[in-house]
């Protein structure tokens, strides 16, 4: 972090306090931190505290050139080696998404070639408003990454997501973007995963649905960001929190699963697929609760997509991998699904091993491939095997990575 060039560009919202916090952590770690605010940020805190805390001018006035020779907002677009925007509103957000340049904030973030990061803060009900939703997907088409917001106690009084990332947490991601890139081998490359399980509904109150939690999936997709990848993840419904620097893409059903990955898999280096998708679904989806009669009942069931079959079979350059759950002969079901599938990897498991399956904090896998490798691991926590498994498909496909 020794030197390098951080602007904050600080919006208006209480979590504004946050931001003071993000910048004394930064200039701590050794960065040159330079603040630029919107008027409403202003409302919150003074450019003062930010100046303190920085020792650098602070910039909230476009036509306020305080060095006559250039122009403050390209000056400081050219200067930066990362933009941060934090708190970010559904407001700012909003003008970035539509290219609106109207105050110091936006027009130096469009002309900025420099890396944007975006930390939103805002009220749950807004963070989920569909235009918001719009605008986001929008700038993480245009490259923009976000730091996701967390859940909890909100200052409006409200209790869900929409709470800035703590300022700890967005300085770790920091330091991680600016390691050497032996410890960032996946900068520059977009990976994919998928979590959880899926839900298949029956009718309003009823659905048909599998014990995966997402743990073993959310654990890759922090390892893939940690080291430095553009990382999406497609989440079933879970109780897990998102995990930061990760782009979650929320889904309910297998076809919606299936929708969410195809829209990245065309410039993905690497999918990996770990939910656990129903193999089957409802035939007929009632939309009133079906009432409880005397005797037995029958549900027709029909056949979801083979997601990770269908992939296979559209596979150009992705490395693609699969997840097999068994609870028999997991190795030799998981060499005719590499097969079958056109996989370049499987990760296969017993989930009646007592240190794996679902739910559970570790795991116990083996590593196949389609090149032969066989690789088990021995039971450990899935972040630190998440992380051991990508180490692992990174050295064995530098080569195509490199190209990819």
């Amino acid at each position: 972090m020794l030197n390098k060039k951080i602007l904050l560009c600080v919006t208006g919202g209480i979590a504004v306090y946050k931001a003071v916090a993000l910048v004394s952590k930064l200039s701590q770690a050794g960065a040159d931190v330079k603040v630029m605010m919107t008027e409403s940020a202003m409302e919150f805190v003074t450019p003062l505290t930010f100046q303190a805390m920085s020792r650098n001018d602070v910039y909230f006035d476009t036509f306020d050139e305080k060095d006559s020779r250039v122009i403050a907002h390209i000056d400081l677009a050219d200067w930066a080696d990362l933009v941060v925007v934090a708190p970010a509103t559904a407001n700012v957000i909003g003008k970035l998404a539509n290219g609106i340049a109207d105050d110091m904030v936006t027009t130096t973030l469009l002309a900025t070639t420099a890396e944007v990061w975006i930390a939103p803060a805002m009220n749950v009900h807004m963070y989920e408003n569909k235009a918001v939703i719009r605008n986001i997907d929008r700038l993480h088409q245009d490259g923009y990454r976000f730091i996701e917001p967390s859940e909890g106690f909100l200052a409006c009084g409200y209790v869900g997501k929409g709470r800035l990332e703590e300022p700890e947490k967005i300085v770790e991601l920091i330091m991680e973007r600016f390691a050497t890139p032996n410890e960032r081998p996946l900068a520059g490359k977009k990976v994919v995963i998928t979590a959880g399980p899926t839900r298949e509904r029956i009718d309003p109150v009823r659905y048909v649905s599998n014990f995966s939690s997402g743990k073993m999936g959310y654990a890759m997709a922090e390892a893939a960001a940690s080291l430095g990848a553009t990382t999406i993840l497609v989440s079933g419904p879970v109780g897990l929190d998102k995990p930061a620097g990760v782009t979650v893409i929320d889904v309910e059903s297998a076809a919606d699963m299936y929708a969410a990955v195809r829209a990245h898999y065309k410039d993905a280096s690497i999918v990996i697929k770990s939910a656990a998708v129903a193999d089957y679904r409802p035939k007929e989806i009632h939309t009133q609760k079906m009432k409880k009669k005397d005797g037995d009942s029958v549900i027709e069931l029909e056949r979801t997509t083979d997601i990770l079959k269908s992939l296979g079979e559209m596979k150009t350059e992705q490395i693609l991998v699969g997840f097999a759950a068994e609870t028999e002969h997991a190795v030799d079901y998981g060499r005719g699904k590499l097969e079958s599938k056109n996989l370049d990897y499987i990760i296969v498991n017993d989930v009646t091993d007592p240190d794996a399956g679902f739910g559970k904090d570790t795991n116990v896998v083996t590593l196949l491939s389609r090149k032969g490798m066989h690789q088990p691991f021995e039971a450990m926590p899935k972040k630190e095997l998440a992380k051991v498994l990508l180490e692992t498909i990174i050295k064995e496909e530098s080569d195509r990575l490199h190209d990819r």
